[in-house]
């Protein structure tokens, strides 16, 4: 329920604190006074559009927040999937509107519009004039049903098969498509397959032969450093090299070593330079592996090896890995065309087996629907007949779809009658806006139980209908308040009466401004706005009795 509401700079609104009670709650007052700018305000904490146009003449900003506690089984358990704490079994829900943005927080923490939509749709629910329109559109009935009936889980698990169902034709159908496009693919993916496997593509043979063409290209100045090198180490045929000078070096020591101990020394050490010595030779020799007249042969085979995977990589891929992939995915999909009318075959007997598990839910989910039906219309009959529409003939029609739907295999439809010997109608065809409001009134009634939402907004339900009826609804709007909280915006003194808290709504100048005020009524302040309601120009005395009266009856129900 609401337990507060705060309206910031909305308006004629400056700033404004509502506190709301259990039971019913009606607000009432002078004609632009502001009742409907709180319904504007309540609006925007169910994800209305934001329009600039609402923000105070001369503020830069406007904000309309609500705390709400006793928090249904379905918030909290939307609120745990979307992360948020609600042990204390209590949240508040704020929007704020500039001239350029609009943002929503819960508990302090930003989240888009649609997460307030979709949290706050299960918190309240305002109903009025152009609520009504959801109440013609018949696409609504069928949920409205679900509800009554209680078989909304049953539905959900039938729209998971009716997925699979358009996911299984789907795949048919592409697997029919024409056979000319079928062949053209075909052959494209045929020639994609050849042209890819012509060139034995071999994972990490490109990085080896881009290796190998760097010292291919290096081969001439390769062979000269390790001729070089050799000569320098082991000598050539005019020269003596480093190693036999090192060991030239080692044996002349080597003669004084009795006559010098530490020449002993340097012979070891001259030893394992010569060793070292010609490891390097050695060494260097290996390196010259492309030497000889087949190397420019190799460069010419590796940069063409390069180039055929360059132009595959061109439309196939960027790299080889990318290209074998494309060449499997093309293979399953040349498979697929090829078995295409086994793969139909095959499709075919899977749909039909969801089929057959779909129709029979969807069976078991309009035989409910229908018992169901038969409840809501004798119900909403009962509560029409003491709303003063007795003659009213109201109808659940179902009829069945020609296929599979989202929500089943039925077609839902409120019909009515309001006058004796018309044939049933859809709604939009025949109720006026009295007799709408009166339907709305009696379905909420019959449904209040199983909606999930503990605040139920009425925005002048009252139009259209006076005196009597009136109070009918009144009535109606108690009973709903005693399993959820009631807040209703009215001009009829029947059902002002009834109400469990009555707040009032006025506007007066202050600063060469006008500014809406809200406070709740006591006894004496309730028989003073009723009887204003009731009266004209002057309040008599009269109609401050009858306002008692009507306070005084109302508390009997």
């Amino acid at each position: 329920m609401i337990e507060s509401l705060h309206i910031e700079n909305i308006a004629v609104i400056k700033s404004l604190d509502l506190d709301f009670g259990e039971g019913m709650t009606v607000l009432s007052g002078e004609t632009g006074a502001g009742k409907s700018i709180i319904m504007d305000s309540l609006g925007l904490l169910l994800g209305g559009r934001a329009e600039k146009e609402l923000i105070r003449t001369g503020e830069a900003r406007a904000e309309v927040s609500a705390v709400f506690s006793h928090l249904s089984g379905q918030t909290v358990e939307l609120l745990t999937e979307l992360g948020f704490s609600s042990e204390d079994e209590s949240m508040m829900l704020s929007r704020t509107i500039t001239q350029s943005s609009s943002s929503a927080r819960l508990n302090g923490r930003a989240i888009p519009i649609s997460v307030l939509r979709e949290i706050a749709g299960t918190l309240f629910n305002i109903h009025g004039q152009n609520d009504n329109q959801q109440l013609l559109d018949p696409k609504n009935h069928i949920f409205l049903i679900d509800a009554y009936a209680d078989v909304i889980a049953k539905r959900e698990e039938y729209a998971t098969v009716y997925r699979e169902i358009l996911h299984k034709r789907a795949e048919i159908d592409s697997l029919q498509r024409d056979a000319k496009e079928q062949n053209r693919l075909s052959e494209i993916l045929r020639y994609q397959i050849a042209d890819i496997d012509a060139g034995k593509l071999k994972i990490g043979e490109e990085e080896a032969l881009t290796e190998l063409t760097k010292k291919l290209r290096s081969v001439e100045q390769i062979t000269k450093c390790v001729t070089l090198v050799e000569k320098a180490l082991r000598g050539g045929e005019k020269g003596k090299g480093a190693i036999y000078l090192t060991d030239r070096s080692a044996e002349a020591l080597g003669t004084i070593s009795d006559a010098l101990p530490e020449a002993e020394q340097l012979v070891e050490r001259l030893t394992n330079i010569r060793y070292e010595l010609e490891d390097i030779a050695e060494c260097v020799a290996d390196l010259d592996e492309f030497g000889g007249d087949d190397a420019l042969e190799k460069l010419d085979r590796a940069e063409g090896r390069l180039s055929t995977i360059e132009k595959l990589k061109r439309k196939y891929g960027s790299t080889v890995e990318e290209i074998l992939a494309f060449r499997r995915d093309a293979a399953e999909k040349l498979d697929a065309i090829e078995h295409a009318e086994d793969r139909i075959i095959e499709l075919r007997e899977e749909l039909q087996s969801i089929e057959a598990r779909a129709k029979e839910m969807a069976k078991a989910l309009s035989e409910q629907r229908k018992t169901a039906a038969k409840g809501l219309t004798a119900n909403i009959k009962e509560t029409l007949a003491f709303l003063d529409m007795p003659k009213v003939r109201f109808e659940v029609g179902m009829k069945p779809t020609k296929d599979f739907t989202a929500n089943g295999c039925d077609e839902v439809e409120f019909l009515i009658a309001t006058n004796a010997g018309e044939p049933l109608m859809p709604m939009a065809k025949i109720a006026s806006g009295g007799e709408l409001a009166r339907i709305m009134l009696s379905i909420k009634n019959v449904l209040n139980e199983c909606d999930g939402v503990n605040t139920v907004i009425f925005d002048e339900i009252d139009t259209g209908i006076s005196g009597k009826t009136s109070r009918k609804v009144g009535i109606k709007l108690k009973e709903i308040g005693k399993s959820a909280q009631v807040l209703c915006v009215t001009h009829s003194a029947q059902i002002a009466s009834l109400a469990t808290h009555h707040l009032y709504i006025s506007k007066k100048e202050i600063d060469g401004r006008v500014q809406t005020e809200l406070r709740e009524l006591d006894e004496e302040g309730r028989v003073a706005e009723i009887a204003r309601i009731l009266g004209g120009i002057e309040v008599t005395e009269a109609q401050r009795e009858a306002a008692r009266e009507m306070i005084d009856e109302g508390k009997n129900y």
